[in-house]
């Protein structure tokens, strides 16, 4: 089974990116496969002049239509996800999330922004076809340390959600596959 992870983080290297390390290890280890696309990396001018017929764009709609499940990651930037992460979102075909289980990954700064994945990313996930939305892991950044001789530290209340919602997407992502 395979499993897409949309990061939408503009910053290579950032606490959002152990998250996801993490959560794909996790992945991994239940039999997998797993590939990233992050967002950063598509042409700009593909995704600012929303050039559907781009390769690029194309290619990356590819897998997410190839994806039994996708997880949607972003850091909160003004109460919501990235612009980055909506350009793309607005290049998915409209059904593109049909039948897909998704999970989203949030980091913030503060627990201010706890319910952006609510209020700001599912209404538009359930517009793109989603209807298996699992709740999500929102991480506050103090919850993430960088190590001093690089690298990230997760904190263990984190890993343990991170742990009962990996468990979440695979139960659900295996129930739906059959």
């Amino acid at each position: 089974m395979k499993i897409t992870i949309i990061n939408g983080s503009p910053t290579p290297g950032s606490r959002l990116s152990a998250v996801i390390a993490r959560t794909e290890e996790l992945l991994v280890q239940e039999g997998f496969e797993v590939s990233r696309l992050n967002v950063s990396e598509l042409p700009a001018e593909d995704l600012i002049n929303a050039r559907f017929e781009s390769e690029a764009i194309v290619k990356a709609n590819a897998r997410v239509a190839e994806a039994d499940a996708i997880i949607v990651a972003s850091p909160v930037y003004q109460a919501s996800y990235t612009g980055v992460l909506k350009t793309f979102l607005d290049l998915i075909p409209q059904k593109g999330l049909t039948g897909k289980v998704v999970l989203p990954l949030f980091i913030g700064g503060s627990l201010a922004h706890l319910l952006s994945i609510e209020y700001a990313l599912k209404p538009v996930l359930s517009v793109l076809g989603a209807r298996y939305i699992l709740g999500g892991v929102y991480t506050v950044d103090s919850q993430v340390a960088r190590k001093e001789e690089g690298g990230f530290e997760l904190a263990d209340e984190l890993v343990s959600r991170l742990e009962d919602n990996v468990r979440e997407l695979v139960r659900e992502t295996r129930l739906r596959q059959g």
